[in-house]
């Protein structure tokens, strides 16, 4: 019997959205209670790091960047597309066709899928920007705290907004940085 030495592959596999990490995690275990585990290579869902600013704290999260989508390297023969399509939450693979076999990513797709994983680690965080023009807040840092007003103007690169404050009853703009305020 010749012995056959496939390549694994990138492969999409479609999931419900929002359960990326879970619907990850139970396919590497499936795999491997059944033994295919040196079939599989690598299972990757493709995040990115966000920081969000609740109640004046800076909080780290980490955002689904293709979400409903499981990147997956694999030699996908035998068992191993039946097992991870029998996962709870998993739809199928992406691009195939009724009945037919999965297709895999060209390595251009996968280079530029691994290439955004990888940039998103490197990139400095990217804060979520949680105000709009026209919102009220209320300044909780510097010399006019406890002053409210509404956003004027955000300037996302210098992380500022410009708030236009009533101070002895004559509105005046202050620049404020996003730590500076919160909503009211």
């Amino acid at each position: 019997m010749a012995t056959t030495t496939s390549e694994k592959k990138w492969y999409v596999v479609r999931a419900v959205s929002g359960q990326e990490t879970k619907i990850k995690d139970y396919i590497m275990s499936e795999i491997t209670r059944l033994g295919f585990d040196h079939q599989v290579e690598d299972i990757i869902v493709p995040t990115e790091k966000v920081i969000q600013i609740r109640n004046g704290k800076k909080i780290n999260k980490e955002r689904v960047y293709f979400p409903g989508y499981i990147m997956i390297k694999a030699n996908l023969s035998g068992e191993v597309p039946h097992i991870i399509k029998s996962v709870t939450n998993v739809i199928g693979f992406l691009g195939e066709t009724k009945g037919g076999e999965p297709i895999p990513l060209r390595p251009s797709e996968v280079n530029r899928m691994l290439g955004k994983v990888d940039e998103l680690a490197l990139a400095t965080e990217y804060v979520a920007i949680p105000f709009t023009i026209g919102e009220s807040v209320k300044v909780i840092d510097g010399p006019f705290n406890g002053f409210t007003g509404a956003i004027e103007n955000v300037n996302e690169e210098k992380r500022k907004l410009e708030v236009m404050v009533k101070i002895f009853g004559r509105k005046t703009p202050l620049e404020l940085s996003y730590m500076q305020v919160e909503k009211v």
